[in-house]
């Protein structure tokens, strides 16, 4: 019975949730990736920095390649227009998706835990943690990074971004389930902990390969991306919490509290005993 809740509410919550993070996409940082890959047909044939991976290029801002490069079958992508807005919806919602039933999941241990605190209120701290864990912890280290940029290895950064993720998980755990001032100290521990290790970056300018002037709009297109990414993901938490507190308040919290509250098998029940 909780199980199908939790399909259906995880559901609801990321059909809304992935509309609205869509649309703040196509508002905030769809114009500056698009701006970007303007200049990425400008970027000289200098050599690759030592360590560093092959930029991100659009399929539509490059020549193509020939067929036979790779097996006489070009790989597919979606069209400009409606076809492009309706897959880039189709994975936000996916997205979505998947942390909504985190969230709903995470807010259920709180509620078996016994925790009192509302549940609107449970999904906008567990949708908060959610944000420090998986953009803002790690994009201290790696902040995005607009097309045409060299970075360093694609590996080394997924490492580096799941350690960040991880850390900050745990640190939101301890504070949460822990009590007693060492949970502290254990939290800042966790949290110092991928920036001890430190985030893998090229020694040379990631822009090298792009003349002055277009350096100086990348750069500024960069700084904007930053901020876009933000407030996309600022969007999307909030409303994931938002969203995921009250489908947890319809839907799921009654059903725990019929299990949690349940006698258990072989438990003594109490007798009225008559005056």
């Amino acid at each position: 019975m909780i199980f199908p809740r939790l399909i259906w509410a995880a559901l609801g919550a990321a059909l809304l949730v992935g509309s609205v993070q869509s649309g703040v996409q196509q508002w905030q940082a769809v114009p500056i990736i698009l701006a970007a890959e303007a200049y990425e047909g400008q970027k000289l044939d200098a050599p690759a920095a030592p360590g560093a991976a092959q930029p991100h290029v659009h399929a539509d801002a490059v020549t193509p390649v020939p067929a036979h490069a790779h097996g006489d079958a070009e790989a597919w992508t979606p069209a400009e227009g409606a076809e492009r807005i309706f897959w880039t919806w189709t994975a936000n919602v996916l997205h979505a998706f998947s942390m909504a039933l985190l969230v709903l999941a995470v807010m259920g241990v709180c509620v078996w835990r016994g925790t009192a605190v509302r549940s609107l209120r449970m999904g906008f701290l567990v949708a908060a943690a959610g944000w420090l864990s998986f953009h803002f912890w790690p994009s201290l280290g790696l902040p995005a990074e607009i097309p045409g940029m060299d970075a360093a290895r694609l590996g080394s950064r997924q490492g580096w971004w799941v350690l960040a993720a991880v850390s900050a998980g745990l640190a939101c755990a301890l504070l949460a389930g822990l009590r007693g001032p060492l949970r502290w100290a254990a939290a800042a521990a966790w949290l110092a902990l991928p920036f001890v290790v430190g985030a893998p970056h090229i020694t040379a300018d990631p822009l090298a390969g792009f003349s002055g002037d277009a350096q100086a709009q990348l750069r500024a297109l960069g700084t904007q991306f930053i901020w876009a990414t933000t407030w996309v993901s600022l969007s999307f938490w909030m409303s994931l919490g938002l969203a995921c507190g009250a489908a947890f308040q319809r839907w799921l919290r009654p059903a725990l509290a019929a299990v949690f509250d349940a006698p258990q098998p072989g438990a003594p029940v109490a007798k009225a005993v008559n005056p």
